[in-house]
């Protein structure tokens, strides 16, 4: 009788040993998958996701390390802006380069809350249906189009629009035109004649 009480207590502790090491790797696995859900995360540059920011958290990183800074201005309507979600923002090569070299920055140029930016607020303006910062960034109201990329230097300065869809080889070219300081020197359609895209 005494050996099937110590048999039985022997068997609970072993199972209780088995469900707490399942429980830590159960926790473990979550604890990893929010991670990599988390799209606000520091910026992993061999992530094949772009690492979006927030505005206000690029202001932030922007302090502690500047570096050049990518503004993907979308709106929630347009086509075009959800197509480049689902194609050339996927894409393994734009991801690694634009974490590497860029701090990038979803902004709905329509939304309707204050801004804070560089030191100004920006409001809502309902004439042209389009936040104030958006508006100063593409360069008023005659220039509204999306998407538009808009490329930033490392102090937040020379905003340079670029408007419409991109597909992968396009990102390529323009990012490493602006990014690599070909701009300097080459005029681009120069530049884009003798580019070769090594993007896949």
């Amino acid at each position: 009788m005494e050996i099937i009480v110590n048999s039985s207590f022997q068997t609970v502790l072993k199972m209780k040993r088995v469900l707490l090491l399942m429980l830590g790797f159960a926790m473990l696995a979550t604890s990893q998958i929010s991670a990599k859900g988390d799209k606000t995360a520091a910026p992993d540059e061999n992530n094949s996701e772009i690492q979006w920011l927030s505005i206000d958290q690029v202001q932030v990183k922007m302090k502690e390390h500047p570096k050049k800074v990518y503004i993907d201005m979308y709106t929630s309507w347009c086509g075009w802006c959800k197509r480049m979600d689902a194609t050339t923002f996927k894409d393994a090569d734009v991801a690694k380069y634009m974490n590497e070299h860029y701090y990038c920055v979803r902004f709905d140029a329509e939304r309707k809350d204050d801004v804070r930016f560089a030191g100004k607020m920006y409001h809502f303006d309902p004439q042209n249906n389009v936040n104030e910062l958006a508006l100063q960034l593409m360069g008023g109201r005659e220039k509204l189009s999306y998407p538009t990329a808009i490329y930033m230097d490392e102090m937040f300065q020379n905003p340079q629009p670029v408007p419409g869809y991109h597909d992968v080889a396009q990102m390529e070219m323009i990012t490493k035109y602006i990014c690599e300081g070909i701009y300097k020197k080459q005029p681009f359609p120069d530049y884009q004649k003798a580019f070769t895209p090594t993007w896949k």
